[in-house]
């Protein structure tokens, strides 16, 4: 006769099978204290500004009879404006041409360091990690010192002739030129950090069989450099969109007639009084970087199940 015991009301069966213990309760009870503290903190340090912000671009703002010259605006206002539309483009043409040539330009440069011998190359490789904590500011001041309508070049060329020709280079103030390449300049080393390290961890070994076996410069870095350092060039790249996506000291710096939607932000709130508009746009860059973040996620998660099925097979 086999007897059937069944466990205490107090002991509760866990999804394992398992009773849970007083210990396992007190854990618990112990992650609820500390976790508690952060998540109200960052309720109201982020998620309520954020739900604000929301709120007023959807809401829009009511007209203010003391202030007849305060400007009033719905998010349907701001998303059929034009102007808008133009500036969104603005946008994401300059993060995905910044990026671009961030890529190309880091690509080259890691390449180089990392495997054409030269005298200082650790040097460079030192100076790229310190280039990442210069502000973007002190780029685009360099630019405009040698390019700018008062530069160094337009000098010369006045100079050299007689005063002809005040402003021959005029392409940083008059231009989206200008931002293209002080964000070329400012974040091509922040895809050379992680090729550099990708580099670094590269079995020499496969590069050696390839030479020997007569492989050219061009096809050992197509087919042995390439396929190695993909992660950390979509790693950099990825970074490089989001932060380009949300530049605004270099845009605003050099003056030009190319605005973005940080820069117009800023105008909305500060110029023209215009908060729900600024809140709108507001949102708007919002979603553009979750949905920059949700596929760099979807493409990084793809990229790990594709070199693990290679693996494995």
């Amino acid at each position: 006769m086999s007897a059937v015991t069944e466990l205490p009301p107090t002991m509760p069966a866990t999804p394992g099978g398992r009773p849970a213990t007083a210990p396992n309760k007190a854990r618990f009870s112990a992650v609820w204290l500390w976790s508690t503290p952060p998540v109200l903190l960052l309720a109201a340090a982020f998620l309520y500004p954020l739900y604000l912000v929301v709120k007023q671009a959807v809401e829009g703002s009511p007209p203010d009879p003391s202030n007849p010259f305060k400007v009033t605006t719905s998010f349907s206002d701001t998303l059929k404006d034009p102007g808008t539309r133009t500036v969104v483009k603005n946008t994401i043409e300059m993060a995905v041409y910044s990026t671009a040539g961030c890529l190309v330009m880091g690509f080259l440069l890691a390449l180089i360091i990392a495997f054409v011998p030269f005298p200082g190359a650790r040097a460079v490789s030192r100076f790229v990690d310190v280039f990442l904590s210069f502000p973007s500011f002190l780029i685009t001041v360099s630019i405009m010192f040698l390019y700018g309508r008062v530069g160094m070049v337009n000098h010369i060329v006045s100079s050299l002739t007689g005063g002809a020709h005040d402003t021959p280079v005029n392409f940083i103030e008059y231009s989206p030129w200008g931002i293209w390449l002080a964000e070329l300049i400012y974040f091509t080393p922040f895809v050379m950090r992680p090729l550099l390290t990708a580099f670094s961890q590269l079995d020499s070994g496969q590069l050696e069989v390839a030479a020997s076996l007569g492989a050219r410069p061009g096809r050992v870095v197509r087919q042995v450099i390439l396929p190695e350092a993909l992660p950390a060039l979509f790693a950099g790249g990825s970074l490089v969109l989001m932060l380009t996506m949300n530049e605004y000291g270099i845009v605003s710096f050099t003056g030009a007639k190319y605005q973005t939607l940080p820069v117009l932000i800023e105008n909305f709130a500060k110029q023209q009084t215009n908060y729900a508009g600024a809140c709108a746009l507001a949102v708007i860059n919002i979603v553009l970087s979750l949905a920059l973040f949700g596929g760099y996620r979807v493409l990084l998660a793809r990229m790990s199940g594709g070199r693990r099925a290679a693996v494995h097979a």
